[in-house]
């Protein structure tokens, strides 16, 4: 185990009791973190890339503390209903209708754009990545489970949790999201299904489907589909246990969703399923929450490729990212073509700093205090994971290679190396911030590479030595790099 797990006090805080706690894993070195991941009807927005991103930074940063962690984050891809509830109105038969696609295709489009721009954008991929088409059978056992305690009906092929009952019981709905259930009583709005349910508050655990309806399972109760809360609740527990550690998600996710994940997973097995939720905070754009209704709207493709009205060019992801890991990841973020223009050369500066680095020249002792500047690097992270002040500290050991290389402070071998292990543990491992610069100049040679080798191949060819060309395209076959032959010649994917 790290030794910066042992000397290092991590506190979080915790959405459940509004307080930072310290953490204490269930299982000593070992963490279970479940993350609420996208539904998979549409482009992946820039809201839940910010969420995403505060979950990557954190799983980065529990594994950097020398934790074994399994991240949990799954896709949901069946019986996610449109605010009016109208089983007809499920998000994927809507966009399968619109797109003239099976749902399960909307689904799989989807996935890909999801995973394409996560990888742009430098994530770690989650340990699991369970979809809730691929548990049916799991969320069938608990609703079964939840209708054998009690704690829910069967009404018209459709099962619903019984809030009430689940209070009666002194349990409390509402816990999470300090809700009471006269409030929520008086809030609730007369839905599709409202009818079907003992009372107003109570929420679908699986749905009958309709005849028009494409996305249908077998059940005891019929042919339906699962509830979106539920999907959660049987995935988190399946991989993680009854009680696990860490459940994260968007702070638009806290109420109901979150709320009734606690509720089922308390009615199915007599325990809170959660030690510590964790809740994001929304984007914004200049100054305003993003909407496609206003105009106030941008995909990350959009921003990275600078086709959009709001933003002077196309931005690196590793800007966008530095940009985004600025501020806390509980506080609002707000973007806009300025913020993003300081990020760039904030981030620009950055990373002239670690090339600079490299070339520092030792002396006999320390002018500077490069110990205590790594114990503020960890204060900061370890005060529930606050990356702007981590970055301010990042930026004073920045102000330090600049006075070491500039002949105004010195460092010896050893305190060059504990700046230079930090600052790239931080900026690459933790924050998640590569050095694009490098990643284009490398790119840039590899094709020079296969260019050479290409124009042997065509030598080859042209002398009838037909083993060494096919040789030459299996060999960058097996690499991932295809040629094409054309009338223009060959050309190379990389």
């Amino acid at each position: 185990m790290s030794t910066l797990y042992q000397n290092h006090t991590l506190k979080i805080y915790n959405s459940l009791t509004g307080t930072k706690e310290t953490f204490q894993p269930i299982t000593e070195g070992n963490v279970g973190m479940y993350v609420c991941g996208p539904t998979v009807y549409s482009n992946v927005h820039m809201g839940n890339l910010r969420t995403f991103m505060s979950f990557d930074m954190i799983y980065r940063y529990l594994m950097h503390l020398g934790y074994n962690v399994r991240y949990v984050r799954n896709i949901t891809d069946a019986g996610h209903l449109t605010d009016d509830g109208n089983v007809d109105n499920d998000r994927f038969v809507k966009q399968s209708r619109l797109e003239k696609l099976e749902p399960m295709e909307v689904v799989q489009k989807y996935t890909v754009d999801f995973h394409r721009v996560l990888e742009l954008f430098n994530f770690l991929p989650p340990s699991i990545e369970p979809t809730a088409t691929g548990h049916i059978i799991e969320q069938i056992e608990l609703t079964q489970k939840l209708i054998d305690k009690g704690l829910a009906y069967v009404s018209n092929g459709s099962v619903y949790f019984d809030v009430l009952e689940y209070n009666k019981r002194g349990l409390n709905y509402g816990e999470l999201s300090n809700r009471n259930v006269e409030e929520l009583l008086a809030n609730t709005r007369d839905l599709d299904g409202q009818n079907e349910k003992k009372n107003p508050q109570d929420f679908a655990l699986w749905k009958n489907a309709s005849p028009a309806h494409i996305m249908r399972w077998n059940s005891p109760w019929g042919e339906g589909f699962p509830g979106w809360h539920l999907e959660c609740t049987a995935m988190s527990t399946k991989y993680l246990g009854e009680t696990f550690d860490i459940h994260g998600g968007g702070l638009d996710l806290k109420f109901p969703h979150h709320e009734c994940e606690v509720a089922q997973g308390k009615g199915c097995n007599e325990k809170s399923p959660v030690n510590y939720w964790m809740h994001a905070n929304m984007l914004t754009m200049n100054g305003l929450r993003m909407s496609k209704s206003t105009g106030n709207y941008i995909l990350p493709m959009e921003l990275l490729e600078g086709k959009n009205d709001f933003f002077d060019k196309a931005f690196d992801p590793a800007v966008v990212r530095f940009c985004f890991l600025q501020a806390h990841y509980r506080s609002v973020l707000d973007i806009s073509n300025e913020a993003m223009l300081a990020s760039e050369k904030g981030y620009n500066r950055m990373m002239e700093a670690l090339d600079l680095l490299e070339k520092l020249s030792p002396a006999p002792t320390s002018t500077l205090s490069i110990a205590a500047w790594v114990d503020q690097c960890y204060e900061a992270m370890n005060d529930d994971f606050n990356t702007p002040i981590l970055i301010a500290h990042l930026f004073e050991g920045i102000r330090y290679i600049n006075l070491v290389n500039d002949q105004k402070e010195q460092l010896t071998a050893e305190d060059i190396q504990l700046l230079k292990s930090t600052l790239h543990a931080f900026i690459h491992e933790v924050l998640g911030i590569k050095n694009s610069k490098k990643t284009a100049s490398n790119t840039d040679k590899l094709s020079g590479v296969v260019e050479m080798l290409i124009a042997m191949r065509n030598n080859a060819r042209a002398n009838k030595n037909w083993a060494l060309s096919d040789e030459i395209r299996d060999r960058l076959s097996e690499l991932g790099i295809q040629l094409k032959d054309g009338k223009e010649g060959t050309t190379f994917t990389l």
